[in-house]
């Protein structure tokens, strides 16, 4: 313990999750995609706890309008909307894989350059199976790691394919260690 930490009582502030761990999605696709026929459905959302502050909502439309404007070199498209439960969705469409992680990444960065990094749940990017079948990788930002979520009917979740999916690509994401906070996200816009 260093003298500032005896100063603040011993408290150590928790360090946030490194950034580039959002970026081992731009190559863990191509083990999903080459060796196991999960392939990117071309779509991500990024979920945040809205503020009703100008700041906040300015920051928000900026980050709409140079993603829109960027969108038209890169062909990603955006549309934001707020869920039932009043967070607000972001939600990025792209055939390359890459594009999206920049684009979530942006809306991210944007936040919390702001101050408003602690309002920044989760980004989601959607999948599918070889045979249709929804795949998730939920990105916890508080957390810092992945995880797959596998849903299998109305608030019914595939447990078991979670874990094989777990085991195959724990080499290539920062897969969340403790299971019990794989969180589904039910209803997700994408």
């Amino acid at each position: 313990m260093g003298l500032f930490d005896a100063l603040l009582g011993g408290k150590k502030k928790l360090q946030g999750p490194a950034p580039s761990r959002l970026f081992a999605m731009s190559t863990a696709y191509i083990t999903l995609d080459t060796g196991h026929q999960i392939t990117t459905r071309g779509t991500a959302g990024i979920v945040f706890q809205p503020l009703a502050t100008s700041d906040f909502e300015s920051i928000v439309t900026e980050m709409e309008e140079i993603l829109g404007s960027t969108g038209e070199d890169t062909g990603t498209t955006i549309k934001t909307s707020d869920d039932e439960h009043g967070y607000r969705w972001m939600v990025l469409s792209d055939d390359e894989i890459e594009d999206l992680v920049v684009g979530v990444n942006a809306v991210s960065d944007a936040l919390a350059v702001g101050g408003y990094g602690d309002r920044v749940l989760a980004a989601v990017f959607a999948f599918s199976d070889s045979k249709s079948r929804p795949v998730y990788f939920i990105y916890n930002y508080k957390r810092g790691h992945w995880y797959p979520f596998v849903p299998a009917g109305k608030n019914v979740r595939d447990g078991e394919r979670e874990l094989q999916i777990k085991a195959i690509i724990s080499d290539d994401l920062p897969i969340e260690p403790e299971m019990e906070r794989w969180f589904p996200l039910w209803g997700t816009p994408i």
